[in-house]
């Protein structure tokens, strides 16, 4: 069959999204789909690949290292009406995605859109809570207009149908074990943190921005110090609080992006996984330390709530108070994090990317199929 996939995040960049999207698209090819990708360009002049449409971009606000689309309803509709592909989906409510959306209706082509990004929770942490509502209802018109929104848990799909979203269809996540392994961690990495044999590295992974929630990160931590004078917080990734973050807190590690092998590395060679996030749609970070052996102390939703068990592959807890106490708890019981990490490490094993992307291809094929019959119907 043929798809379409828009976004308006790609790899190289770093985030949830994207590369859950680069993930599904890579699913559909190797199971002998053609995709035709529609994507902002990503820097000047850059080339189209094979099966690519490239439309403009611009910068996101406070996001130098990300870009979203520019309106290009005329350009997808040139391009669909060519070669139309028999399902669409949409994985960004942007502005390019709103313009994928208009030319598939345009073309009676069906559309799975993707909830990946909870943006009504993102106005409290960016002082904007009054357009909580706004935001809510801004989302809800785009996914409505699709044919089924795909989310990453039952309980979000829950929470979006409670809110008058309609079609709203679990996707689960998967995650790659073979390269989130407790056996890429590394002596050498942990000396370069400043750490010895049994000292203890604190780790996060991911945006170090405003809706990460990481005040709480840094207090949990300062507390278990007092206790682990050795101890270090190492933090991969970066974004528009690392800067103050680094200035406040001069011994903290930062090690920037890390991709692939090399990110596989820092995650295993961490010993305590901080992800105090409350504004996750999932939080992929959570299985990939799952998947490397490392226990993880998170708030009980999404990934965590999904596929943590609590007291057996870390802390799923309910406040500030719980989680700082979890970090302080885990802290110190050096047994239980080996154990925990490894009962995690077994959680996620059946977590596969080919099912995920069997899956994602039947509820396209799925939709195609009905589109098909639709047409067929309206003809005769």
């Amino acid at each position: 069959m043929r798809y379409a996939i828009v976004t308006e995040t790609w790899p190289p960049e770093v985030n949830g999204v994207a590369l859950t999207v680069h993930d599904l698209t890579q699913g559909l090819q190797a199971r002998g789909h053609a995709v035709d990708l529609v994507r902002p360009r990503q820097e000047r002049g850059q080339q189209a690949g094979p099966g690519e449409l490239l439309v403009a971009g611009a910068a996101l606000p406070r996001y130098p290292g990300l870009r979203f689309g520019m309106p290009a309803t005329g350009t997808v509709l040139r391009r669909w009406r060519a070669a139309p592909p028999q399902a669409v989906y949409i994985a960004t409510e942007g502005p390019l995605g709103w313009s994928a959306l208009r030319a598939a209706r345009r073309l009676a082509i069906p559309v799975a859109s993707g909830l990946h990004t909870r943006f009504d929770a993102y106005m409290r942490d960016y002082g904007l809570a009054p357009l909580e509502p706004l935001a809510m209802a801004w989302m809800r018109r785009f996914h409505n207009r699709a044919d089924a929104t795909l989310v990453p848990t039952a309980e979000l799909a829950g929470f979006l149908s409670g809110r008058g979203f309609r079609n709203v269809v679990q996707l689960a996540r998967a995650v790659d074990t073979t390269l989130f392994d407790p056996r890429r961690r590394d002596p050498s990495l942990r000396a370069h943190w400043g750490l010895a044999a049994d000292d203890l590295a604190a780790i996060h992974v991911g945006r170090i921005a405003a809706e990460k929630n990481l005040a709480l990160a840094v207090s949990a931590f300062r507390r278990l110090q007092q206790r682990q004078p050795r101890a270090r917080f190492v933090w991969v990734g970066d974004g528009p609080e690392r800067q103050a973050l680094a200035r406040d807190n001069p011994d903290f590690v930062f090690c920037g992006v890390q991709r692939g092998e090399a990110l596989a590395r820092h995650f295993a060679s961490g010993d305590l996984f901080l992800f105090p996030s409350r504004s996750e749609t999932f939080g992929n970070v959570t299985l990939e330390a799952m998947a490397s052996g490392v226990p993880v102390v998170a708030f009980d939703y999404g990934a965590a709530r999904t596929h943590l068990r609590d007291g057996v592959h870390g802390a799923a807890v309910d406040d500030d108070d719980a989680f700082e106490a979890a970090v302080l708890r885990l802290g110190d019981d050096r047994a239980a994090r080996h154990a925990m990490g490894a009962a995690a490490r077994q959680a996620v094993l059946r977590l596969s990317p080919e099912q995920v992307a069997a899956d994602f291809d039947a509820l396209l094929s799925g939709l195609a199929a009905r589109g098909a019959r639709d047409a067929t119907a309206s003809a005769a």
